[in-house]
């Protein structure tokens, strides 16, 4: 067997598909925040999103919320961009990827718009790194069951 294999440290799942997101979430074109999602089933990759402008929009050059001073967590509907959650959602829906029971990888707890979705696309399990001012999205997606993990 050889050594150096051995002595290597081999990540856990939910360690990869955690790099996973960090990788996507480089697209990102957002320039308050760079997220990245990732949906898993079976341990496969189905889909993956990052924050940003819709489809043939252009890309943010200045950010209405920062310029207003809102905090994050609040008045989503005044950002044009789509968030990695929802993207990553809709680009399953695009290629006809069945979601249901599966889990969300995300480098963020998604927000309460996004965690609606997250429950009507039955998605059961969220994995994820850093934590969201949104206090309504963890009560809805306790409310639907949904598991939670923050991995540390």
């Amino acid at each position: 067997m050889n050594s150096k294999r051995a002595a290597k440290k081999r990540p856990s799942a939910d360690e990869t598909f955690l790099e996973i997101c960090d990788v996507v979430r480089k697209r990102s074109t957002c320039i308050r925040r760079s997220v990245g999602a990732v949906l898993v089933k079976d341990g496969q990759v189905l889909a993956t999103g990052y924050n940003g402008a819709p489809r043939g929009s252009p890309h943010c050059t200045t950010c209405l919320r920062e310029d207003l001073k809102v905090s994050s967590g609040e008045r989503a509907e005044l950002c044009r961009g789509v968030h990695a959650e929802q993207n990553v959602i809709i680009q399953a829906a695009r290629h006809g990827v069945n979601i249901k029971d599966s889990t969300l990888y995300c480098t963020n707890i998604p927000c309460s718009i996004c965690s609606k979705m997250i429950i009507n696309a039955g998605i059961k399990k969220i994995v994820y790194r850093d934590h969201y001012a949104d206090k309504l999205s963890l009560k809805l997606l306790k409310e639907a069951n949904v598991e939670i993990v923050k991995h540390e």
